[in-house]
């Protein structure tokens, strides 16, 4: 008698949560995840290319310590960022811990592109064939960074659709099922980037090498 009303407990209980949406919530949720997963490993490639194109650009004789200094800040803010110990239900990462590698991995972004506009000052790091082998593996990362935010919104938007609608939007804020934050690009990524001005820093060394 015992086993049989835990039985339709537990039947009820299966058709209860399927008709208020919790199953769907649960199976979109984790697609959400699955895609963010995918976003984190294309920024780790990104994050681990990132040492051999500054070494490059060191060894080319650029003076552009202040460029290379951003670089290892914004590397360091992104890796800890992804290296956080999740806040989630299930020892995931949160939808604010998501939002906060969002924002270190377009600061990270920003100093790219610096580094990169180095060859446009510097002939014979543009000329380095190390520096151009180095920068085609990011233009692909890249690419596949993009491709990887693009699956990721797109799951994002479909969590979040269900979420916000009825009869999910209960059973969402009865379990605790979060809206989820798209990946968005930073304001600033819509400029060029600067790199400074490289007659400055040589005018600033040049004392220094003289004494």
């Amino acid at each position: 008698m015992k086993r049989a009303i835990l039985l339709t407990i537990a039947v009820f209980s299966a058709a209860f949560l399927s008709g208020c949406s919790y199953n769907e919530l649960t199976a979109k949720q984790q697609n959400v995840k699955g895609k963010w997963a995918n976003v984190e490993s294309s920024m780790q490639r990104r994050a681990d290319l990132i040492p051999n194109l500054v070494e490059t650009a060191k060894m080319a004789g650029v003076q552009e310590q202040e460029v290379f200094g951003q670089i290892a800040e914004a590397r360091s803010r992104l890796l800890n960022a992804q290296q956080q110990p999740g806040q989630g239900v299930e020892g995931d990462k949160s939808p604010e811990q998501r939002q906060a590698v969002i924002e270190a991995n377009n600061s990270f972004g920003g100093t790219i592109g610096r580094l990169l506009m180095l060859q446009e000052q510097y002939p014979q790091l543009r000329s380095s064939e190390a520096f151009m082998k180095v920068q085609d593996e990011l233009a692909g990362t890249e690419n596949r960074i993009n491709t990887a935010r693009l699956d990721f919104n797109q799951a994002v938007t479909d969590y979040n659709t269900t979420r916000n609608s009825f009869p999910a939007v209960i059973t969402a804020s009865l379990f605790g099922f979060k809206e989820e934050p798209f990946f968005q690009a930073d304001p600033d990524a819509r400029q060029a980037p600067t790199v400074g001005d490289a007659n400055r820093l040589r005018r600033q060394q040049a004392p220094a090498a003289n004494n």
